[in-house]
């Protein structure tokens, strides 16, 4: 009797495990499609990635929302040239993924070359069969 429990709580334990991973996996995914669309400035995939609840937090303090994000780097007034992000943790809660990390970035924001180094926390919600970043907030590292 004590092998059927320990093989029925096994089981359990590998499938939400391997459910887990998938989801983490999705939200990766999601994360790495939203580096790519900041760096392209492809106004279509930075759409697509947020929420239209969207609330984008800067470092500075400046809160913008979904259509202020977008036309900023598309517009190449906020131009990202390449994004390394390091030391990431992604925690799932439901239909909620809360990503933490360290984002270094080099820019050249209206033609003048810079650096970005900055801690990031970025919360994803489930719509619509995908993961859509639904807040972001900054501080400087």
């Amino acid at each position: 009797m004590k092998k059927i429990f320990f093989i029925l709580g096994f089981s359990f334990l590998v499938q939400f495990g391997h459910a887990q991973t998938k989801k983490i996996n999705a939200v990766q995914t999601a994360v790495n499609n939203l580096i790519a669309a900041m760096i392209s400035g492809d106004r279509t995939a930075l759409t697509e990635i947020a929420s239209s609840h969207l609330s984008y937090g800067h470092s500075g303090g400046h809160v913008e929302g979904i259509n202020e994000f977008v036309e900023k780097i598309a517009s190449g007034k906020s131009d990202f040239v390449t994004i390394d992000i390091t030391d990431q943790t992604i925690d799932i809660v439901g239909k909620t993924a809360i990503v933490r990390h360290s984002f270094n970035a080099t820019t050249n924001d209206g033609g003048k070359p810079g650096t970005v180094k900055l801690k990031v926390l970025l919360v994803f919600q489930k719509e619509k069969g995908g993961w859509k970043m639904l807040a972001r907030q900054a501080i400087k590292a």
